[in-house]
């Protein structure tokens, strides 16, 4: 199973390099023993950026997986098991979905708290904008306001994004299991990775990466709704540029 760099703290979330040594090689596609590339799920896509190896660098195009992850860079890779490369994430783009999936979690547990506990349902984080279903609501334009209103009101606050590991008894005594969607996850699954924004703001079990503070995220942008049928609403937002962005760390893990 290949070890999830990026799952190691929040802090994680920003560094852009790491070594590694390759596992497994499947024609385009080679598995790592570590990666801080994000795999596709949880509404966020993957990372891309280069792997570089003993005949120069690779661009990875594609990272998928759960246990064994794996990097898509072409079949000419001249590659083996056992190689060590290093790699290198497009910071730029990881970035922006890091502040794009802390709006979603703030936007979703302020839209839970303000309507009656409305349900997030579905989600599609992008690095330029991003969507958010929920269910059951049907929002008006005086509810659109005010739920925008709030979220840029919590991130001038300078919420602090931490994450710590809870058992599904502990995370539900806090939260409602509704609003965490724990019935979504597999129920072997017992441990989970928790993201919290400030003082219980926001608090889900999320696998993503995220920024440390919520003046990162810059304000919320609504760009429209849509009805999804059967009382599924579709917002879609983007984030004006904040005044306190973060560089990547240049440590090497």
């Amino acid at each position: 199973m290949t070890e999830k760099l990026y799952l190691e703290s929040i802090e994680a979330g920003y560094c852009r390099q790491f070594d590694a040594i390759i596992t497994d090689i499947t024609d385009d596609k080679v598995v790592l023993d570590r990666t801080l590339f994000y795999p596709l799920g949880g509404g966020q896509h993957w990372d891309t950026g280069v792997l570089l190896g003993p005949n120069g660098p690779l661009e990875v195009s594609e990272v998928r997986g759960r246990g064994d992850v794996s990097h898509t860079v072409g079949k000419d890779h001249q590659l083996n098991v056992g190689d060590e490369v290093r790699g290198t994430i497009d910071w730029d783009t990881r970035y922006q979905r890091m502040r794009m999936h802390t709006a979603q979690h703030l936007v979703s547990g302020i839209a839970y708290e303000l309507f009656d506990g409305v349900r997030t349902v579905g989600n599609q984080l992008h690095a330029d904008r991003s969507r958010i279903d929920f269910n059951p609501i049907s929002f008006d334009e005086t509810m659109l306001h005010e739920l925008v209103h709030a979220v840029n009101y919590q991130i001038d606050a300078g919420l602090d994004v931490s994450d710590s590991t809870m058992t599904r008894e502990e995370i539900n005594a806090i939260m409602p299991p509704d609003r965490t969607n724990m019935d979504l996850l597999p129920a072997s699954v017992r441990e989970l990775r928790i993201v919290m924004i400030g003082d219980g703001i926001d608090m889900c079990p999320c696998a993503g990466t995220h920024v440390s503070n919520t003046t990162e995220l810059g304000h919320i942008n609504l760009l429209g709704k849509k009805s999804k049928g059967k009382g599924t609403q579709r917002i879609t937002y983007d984030l004006k540029q904040s005044n306190a962005p973060r560089s990547s760390s240049n440590t090497v893990l």
